[in-house]
């Protein structure tokens, strides 16, 4: 079958509707995900499909459960829904996968799927994406004598009652919270979910007030792109929490695994900050969990999680890398720069999780009794320059370029300084290089992480320093070496 392998990413399969995906691929994702995960299983498997409200996505979910059915599965179809619902849809129903067929943040020109196996596992491109991809090139999948059966569930009622569990209701405030959901699917999760609260704070002077932004759903998405982690698309929600005079606002992305704050003088409060939030939130009432954090975030944050008693693991971006790593090190809880946060939520399954972040910060709110922008201050020891990106094409000669430059530069460095201090290896030990994820290079006073990124076009570029002098300095210099 003709087939863009493009399409199929290191963390999910994703292209624009319908030159590089369709009805027809769907079908056949759909056939080659349950042969994947069946293999010489002789049982049927159930695998739970689930969508967002993009205008191809009702079309490309019947084709993708068509597929499953074909090959002799049972599906559950849960509608509309988030991929965290997704997640919690295929742990909590039993299932032996599912799908929720969605291009996150992306424009609504594309659509995609994010699969993941028992246990709401995901796939990445080494642990089964690529290899689905090669069963759909081959085309030679055989249907099964007996076609599986579909039933529907609505899960939204069980899954923000799941979610509510984490809320500590007797300690909480009265809030007035901003939601701009982009007219993408969380519009109904956070429609419910604003009921609910509702309903648990009926006196006027403990009420949690949300103010909804483009809470209908509109899968052209007219207002806005559904990214908050771009800066223009923030600037609605950040206008509405000045004029509400609320105590923050949210941004929620496309298919709502990521959740971004903004405090109440409308400041973005990065993501690396809010997992050190909750991180000490959650070793103060449970010490020693491992605490997971991704390469990009502060240093800040491993250093939060030392000094409360928990034990830090690193890992490399991108959820299914993330998700590998929560179960390989069984850790509590992770957070990732760009937004996500992830909760072992069974003692063998962990789950994305942005109401329990909402929940966790409305809960720290309340018990310092402080505003957001106050209660970050001792979290913001560094300064950032945020994922700074670049298109270039040579991506692994421009990070080799800056891996050169810095180790040529740090070895001058610690010649000089070691003429006058008598301590060359001392010096050199306080460098370090990783190649975990792209190259990353430490000194004492800052660092520096140039990576490609897994879903697009791009070099990305973080640096974190102790000053703004140092930061712009390291800034200027790398844009220098990468001729940009």
């Amino acid at each position: 079958m003709k087939i863009d392998p493009e399409i199929f990413k290191a963390y999910d399969i994703r292209g624009t509707y319908p030159d590089k995906i369709n009805k027809e691929i769907a079908l056949q994702i759909g056939r080659a995900f349950y042969e994947f995960l069946r293999k010489d299983n002789k049982k049927p498997l159930t695998i739970v499909v689930s969508r967002d409200n993009r205008l191809s996505s009702n079309i490309l979910a019947k084709a993708l459960k068509t597929g499953i059915k074909i090959q002799g599965g049972r599906v559950i179809d849960i509608g509309l829904s988030t991929t965290p619902m997704l997640y919690f849809g295929v742990i909590f129903l039993g299932a032996d996968g599912g799908i929720n067929v969605t291009a996150s943040h992306n424009p609504p020109e594309y659509n995609g799927f994010k699969p993941v196996r028992e246990k709401a596992v995901p796939l990445s491109g080494d642990t089964g994406i690529y290899k689905i991809r090669e069963m759909v090139q081959k085309d030679k999948i055989v249907a099964r004598k007996t076609r599986g059966e579909e039933v529907k569930k609505n899960i939204l009622n069980e899954y923000i009652n799941f979610n509510l569990k984490f809320l500590d209701r007797s300690k909480i405030l009265p809030f007035k919270i901003v939601v701009d959901t982009a007219n993408a699917v969380c519009g109904v999760l956070i429609k419910e979910l604003a009921k609910k609260l509702k309903r648990i704070y009926p006196e006027r002077g403990r009420r949690i007030k949300i103010y909804h932004l483009f809470a209908e759903l509109d899968g052209r998405f007219p207002n806005h792109n559904p990214d908050p982690l771009e800066k223009e698309n923030l600037k609605f929600l950040q206008k509405e929490v000045l004029k509400r005079k609320a105590d923050f606002g949210i941004g929620l992305d496309g298919d709502g695994d990521r959740i971004i704050f903004v405090d109440e003088k409308a400041r973005t409060i990065s993501g690396d900050l809010i997992t050190a939030l909750i991180a000490k939130r959650i070793l103060q009432e449970r010490p020693g969990e491992k605490i997971l954090y991704d390469i990009r975030s502060s240093r800040v944050v491993k250093e939060i999680i030392k000094e409360n008693r928990g034990l830090p693991i690193l890992s490399r971006v991108g959820h299914s890398f993330i998700a590998q790593k929560l179960i390989e090190k069984d850790a509590f809880f992770g957070g990732e720069f760009s937004g996500h946060y992830y909760l072992k939520i069974k003692e063998d399954a962990f789950s994305e999780v942005p109401l329990f972040a909402l929940f966790k910060i409305m809960e720290e709110l309340s018990r310092q009794r402080k505003p957001l922008s106050k209660l970050v201050v001792p979290y913001q020891k560094y300064v950032s320059s945020g994922e700074i990106n670049f298109k270039i094409q040579d991506k692994k000669g421009a990070m080799k370029k800056v891996e050169n430059y810095f180790l040529s530069k740090a070895k001058k460095t610690s010649v000089l300084r070691a003429k006058r201090a008598g301590s060359y290896f001392k010096r050199k030990k306080g460098f370090k290089l990783s190649h975990l994820d792209g190259v990353k290079i430490e000194a004492k006073e800052f660092w520096i992480l140039v990576r490609p990124s897994n879903t697009e076009p791009l070099l990305r570029l973080s640096i974190e320093a102790n000053n703004k002098k140092i930061l712009n300095q390291k800034i200027k210099e790398v844009k220098r070496v990468l001729g940009v």
